[in-house]
């Protein structure tokens, strides 16, 4: 595992807590001080920056990764509902369906949510050691 996926992962263990984005920041903040040199982390934000998309998708799924899922929640529910109640087997292709592409956007915003918040850490820790 590379040192920014380790990083990517450490910032999703602090998204699990409910804490601010700036506590969150500065708890972080002391993990990749002592994982990473000053070199290293100059790299890991020009590879963040350069992995980080720039278009309005993900920006929006990144945001409201849960609101933007939900539709795929009801598509899944509906489907099994109707499967079950109807006894139409056809139906449950859309529980399926509904059911794996609400969890691959969860997941896609959750990542983006994480490469964000390790991006910010490192934003703040290079302003930090320029006052």
């Amino acid at each position: 595992m590379s040192k920014l996926e380790r990083l990517i992962v450490m910032a999703e263990d602090e998204l699990v807590q409910y804490s601010t984005t700036t506590r969150k920041i500065e708890k972080l903040r002391q993990k990749v001080s002592l994982s990473l040199n000053v070199a290293e982390q100059k790299q890991a934000k020009a590879e963040l920056l350069a992995e980080m998309p720039t278009d309005d998708i993900s920006q929006v799924v990144e945001k409201n990764r849960q609101t933007i899922s939900l539709p795929f929640w009801g598509i899944a529910g509906l489907g099994l509902l109707l499967g079950i109640s109807m006894e139409q087997p056809l139906d449950f292709i859309a529980t399926g369906i509904g059911t794996v592409a609400a969890i691959a956007l969860q997941k896609w915003g959750w990542q983006l949510q994480a490469k964000r918040l390790v991006l910010q850490t490192l934003e703040d820790i290079e302003e930090r050691t320029k006052r």
